[in-house]
């Protein structure tokens, strides 16, 4: 077996109005002890000048900041600048056949894909590098611990059917919480995932083995994959825009590959500081809450078909809370959706 540990993995982080995010995340990530990986940076069609505020950060001219209210060792020591890297346009990433030795590369998306375009764009960069071996996707809204990507490895070098690798997600101002053991479960009679291990202490021992029987796919916020499972497999699917690409790409793939846990790979998220989103129906933004409702039968509809008369029966009770909680707008779309009638893309007007 190859010691994949020792092998070049690509850093892919999708930026999209988060700059701030950004830089203390890619902070965090070249802190870490290991060494053997280079970072691309996909700006989604950003407005708010985020490339050039990334591009001053990595030449020393603006420092991160971490906005955790408990202040994580993991975000507070600044690395070393500049920190060489290079600016692609969309045109120059599809076309590309150089090889390159820089630290950072940056992409600018000349509109917002959505979680899986903003990746898949990256990817197509990463996957013209002869010397990538796998692909760590990482949220912007995350910092690291040290030893995360050295842990993700780790697991990809024991288990060469592991196509898709999970971290341990902790509540970014909650570190001693838990988001998710690496990844979800999904209930298809209603269409729903539920993280695995979703607020349990840290203190709670786990087992990877057991975790890995429960999981039917990792969670997005961190989550590696092979070169030889995107050669396999294929990108990301683009017709979801937010929520569930991963599932689909697990559900791609459950007859060639094995989804792994990486227990050691700590990782802080805030959870859905960009898009708006939350576990909680009042809180969560109407394109949040859109795409949750709306991907709920994309899914559906594509690999659980007999289950899509129950999903719809549930989506009616969502309407109903959305009423008594006085999200009208979220409660009509909702009802249009579990009819199948068209409404309002809050993306639509996107650039």
């Amino acid at each position: 077996m190859s010691d994949r540990s020792q092998q070049m993995c690509y850093i892919i982080i999708v930026n999209w109005n988060g700059w701030r995010d950004t830089i203390e995340c890619l902070e965090s990530v070249f802190r870490m002890k290991h060494e053997s990986f280079r970072v691309i940076v996909c700006d989604n069609g950003s407005t708010d000048q985020s490339l050039n505020h990334i591009e001053q950060w990595a030449q020393g001219e603006l420092a991160a900041k971490s906005t955790s209210l408990n202040s994580n060792t993991e975000s507070r020591k600044p690395v070393s600048k500049p920190i060489g890297h290079r600016l692609f346009q969309r045109d120059e990433v599809l076309t590309n056949r150089t090889q390159f030795d820089l630290p950072l590369l940056l992409v600018r998306n000349d509109r917002n894909g959505g979680f899986a375009g903003g990746n898949n764009l990256a990817l197509r960069l990463a996957l013209s590098q002869q010397d990538m071996t796998s692909a760590w996707l990482l949220n912007n809204d995350t910092v690291v611990n040290e030893d995360a990507l050295g842990a993700l490895l780790r697991k990809s070098a024991q288990n060469s059917n592991a196509g898709m690798i999970g971290s341990t997600l902790l509540y970014y101002d909650r570190p001693e919480k838990v988001q998710a053991f690496g990844g979800a479960r999904f209930y298809p009679l209603i269409g729903l995932s539920v993280h695995i291990g979703r607020f349990f202490g840290t203190h709670r021992p786990v087992i990877e083995g057991d975790i890995e029987k429960k999981m039917d796919y990792a969670v997005g916020a961190s989550m590696l994959v092979t070169r030889e499972f995107l050669s396999t497999v294929g990108l990301m699917s683009e017709e979801y825009f937010l929520y569930y690409e991963e599932l689909d790409w697990a559900l791609r793939a459950k007859h060639g590959f094995v989804i792994g846990y990486a227990r050691e790979s700590l990782v802080y998220h805030k959870a859905g500081a960009s898009i708006g989103s939350s576990n909680t129906t009042s809180r969560r933004s109407l394109m949040s809450d859109y795409y949750l409702m709306r991907n709920r039968l994309v899914i559906t509809r594509k690999f659980f078909p007999q289950y899509l008369l129950s999903v719809r029966l549930f989506m009616l009770v969502e309407v109903l809370i959305r009423v008594l909680n006085g999200n009208l707008k979220q409660a009509s779309n909702t009802l249009r959706l579990a009819f199948n009638r068209d409404c309002a893309d809050p993306a639509s007007t996107r650039k």
